[in-house]
């Protein structure tokens, strides 16, 4: 992105903006998931828009880099996919704004320079390997990580269930997205011939993609180890989620994150 689309999107996004993106018919609220008390460092909200003239947000998290620029969220937050007449939409206006709560945004908002995800994405219904990395600018010469914290991203093998700590800004009637969501519920594998999903019975709304599973989560500075991101719900006739999923990490995923310092 060149500096005048970075402009334009710290522009885009007005306070007003961001809170009206909870406007309008939204989903029940959920039931399981609950206001965060604890601390997240590195959680926030990512806002964006399109070339249709809509603006989306989904849920980010800071993790460790060379550069300390990096947030890791869900494909299909910055992959636009095609329109009806298989026209490229394009994502444009992505900020992100660690620790957002109702309005505050404690840590600054911080411009996307560039996104990517891996080869073996290939558009946003896919469920293989949605997961992406965005470099944000600093903001008055300091890193997201250095004034927001991060969270601790593992690629190894671990054993199901998992103990997880599901993340995320959710756009329902309880919150609207203007406050970080939590789900504490254990993390099953399943495993067929095509991927490996993590599943949880997490209900948290649209809005919460890309958030962070967490596991092994320090109560004293809310450090945790992310296994996976929020990247698909199943939805019932209330407009309710009734589960989460995301594929597990693959080696092409570990890849990607580690060409985020080039972005």
């Amino acid at each position: 992105m060149s500096e005048s689309d970075r402009t334009a999107a710290l522009a885009h996004w007005t306070p007003e903006r961001m809170k009206a993106v909870g406007d309008g018919d939204l989903p029940p609220a959920e039931q399981i998931s609950k206001p965060y008390e604890g601390t997240a460092p590195g959680v926030g909200r990512l806002f964006l828009s399109n070339s249709l003239g809509e603006d989306h947000s989904c849920t980010a998290t800071v993790v460790p880099s060379a550069t300390e620029d990096v947030v890791l969220t869900a494909g299909h937050c910055v992959n636009g996919g095609l329109d009806r007449w298989d026209d490229p939409i394009k994502v444009l206006n992505v900020v992100f704004v660690p620790g957002y709560d109702r309005g505050a945004q404690p840590h600054g908002v911080f411009a996307a320079r560039a996104f990517a995800w891996s080869d073996t994405y290939t558009e946003p219904s896919s469920g293989l390997d949605d997961d992406a990395v965005i470099a944000l600018d600093p903001v008055g010469g300091k890193h997201v990580q250095d004034v927001a914290g991060s969270q601790d991203v593992s690629f190894d093998t671990v054993g199901p269930p998992v103990e997880t700590i599901t993340l995320g800004y959710p756009v329902s009637e309880l919150a609207r997205g203007e406050a970080l969501l939590s789900c504490e519920r254990p993390a099953t594998l399943e495993v067929n011939s095509v991927l490996s999903t993590w599943e949880t019975d997490c209900d948290l709304a649209g809005g919460s993609s890309g958030g962070p599973w967490l596991r092994g989560v320090d109560p004293a500075t809310g450090r945790g180890t992310i296994f996976s991101v929020t990247s698909r719900g199943t939805v019932n006739g209330d407009l309710v989620t009734t589960d989460l999923s995301e594929a597990a990490f693959s080696e092409a995923v570990e890849a990607l994150y580690t060409s985020a310092n080039d972005l």
